[in-house]
């Protein structure tokens, strides 16, 4: 099997490069525009998340792509229609080494490493970030991490003072087991405790984004939300490894990485689906998910918003116009008039 590094810098700045340029002065926030004479009979894609109004079910997942205000602008310019920015903990951290990413053919392995510059420097780049994104009426999710469960309170806190729309609470890390230990996802008990530290550190709305390799994940799920959760997000990336036959090692200096791209998506609507089954708070459901249809499924699984994330990497940002276009015409071919239509079908 062949790889394809993506070695770069684990810098803020260095995905700009991978990204098509845009003139972010001029160029209109993308919506979905049927012709006058499909207008009557083309399905409606607003949906309503936690009393927020959005223009399309779809979501920048948190990622490489969300750390900077000017790319999270033009995610948002590019049809995303709520930005989720890279996870940010209590002190800044320059992740692991090269290699920290390799493409295969059915997905990405990453081992980034939870690169960040910590939370008090978090701050105003959400603050300018929500500021651009407000203009767009588009919702800023802050993602957050911590190593101890004491400096998720602290960090939430701090992230708070940007008032992002919602704190996405990562506990599931994949690829820092070895200097954080095991991830809080693992026990729903560790999961409830990370809840209950967050919801009583901040008032804003909290989602609790889960891991893929746990027994039982509708447990977790019903875990977090008795103790507060408003939203769960499913799922991480999965654990995983792949070795260079040739050099007789792991590929990724870290060894082991998280899976993410469409290796992931029938593990995520599995998760999505047991979720939605436990629990009636919305869903996130992200997880290889790169085409209309992809986001049928999950919406049918019982998400609510979609999150999009590894295949904005490869494709470009115009994934989000494309997506939305093929979910608008797949429920227009079935005869679904809304998202309401299409969410939670597979569960009855």
């Amino acid at each position: 099997m062949a790889f394809k590094s993506l070695l770069y810098l684990p810098c803020r700045k260095s995905w700009g490069a991978f990204m098509p340029r845009v003139n972010l002065t001029k160029r209109p926030i993308w919506k979905y525009a049927p012709t006058s004479q499909e207008n009557m009979l083309t399905p409606e894609l607003n949906c309503s998340f936690l009393g927020m109004n959005l223009t399309n079910p779809l979501v920048l997942a948190s990622g490489i792509l969300g750390t900077s205000p000017s790319l999270m602008e033009r995610m948002a310019l590019s049809g995303a229609a709520a930005i989720t920015s890279k996870s940010c903990g209590p002190e800044a951290r320059a992740g692991h080494p090269n290699p920290v990413t390799v493409a295969w053919d059915c997905g990405v392995l990453n081992a980034i490493g939870l690169t960040n510059p910590g939370a008090r420097a978090e701050v105003p780049l959400l603050r300018e970030t929500k500021q651009r994104l407000a203009a767009l009426g588009v919702p800023l999710f802050a993602s957050i991490f911590a190593p101890r469960l004491e400096d998720y309170g602290e960090v939430a806190r701090i992230i708070a003072e940007a008032e992002p729309d919602l704190i996405e609470v990562n506990i599931s890390c994949p690829n820092v087991a070895s200097e954080f230990g095991t991830p809080f996802s693992a026990s729903a008990e560790s999961a409830a405790a990370v809840t209950r530290t967050v919801r009583k550190a901040v008032n804003l709305p909290i989602s609790i984004k889960l891991a893929p390799n746990v027994p039982e994940i509708s447990l977790i799920a019903q875990a977090v939300v008795e103790e507060g959760a408003d939203a769960i997000t499913a799922i991480n990336t999965m654990p995983a490894m792949l070795i260079d036959a040739t050099a007789a090692k792991p590929v990724l200096s870290n060894r082991t990485g998280g899976l993410s791209g469409p290796a992931l998506k029938p593990i995520a609507l599995r998760c999505v689906y047991e979720i939605a089954q436990a629990v009636s708070v919305p869903i996130i459901g992200t997880g290889g998910l790169s085409s209309g249809i992809d986001a049928a499924e999950m919406l049918m699984a019982g998400a609510t918003l979609v999150g999009i994330g590894s295949v904005v990497i490869n494709d470009g940002p115009s994934v989000f116009s494309r997506i939305c276009t093929e979910l608008a015409t797949f429920m227009k071919d079935n005869g679904y008039a809304q998202l309401g239509d299409v969410r939670g079908k597979a569960l009855t």
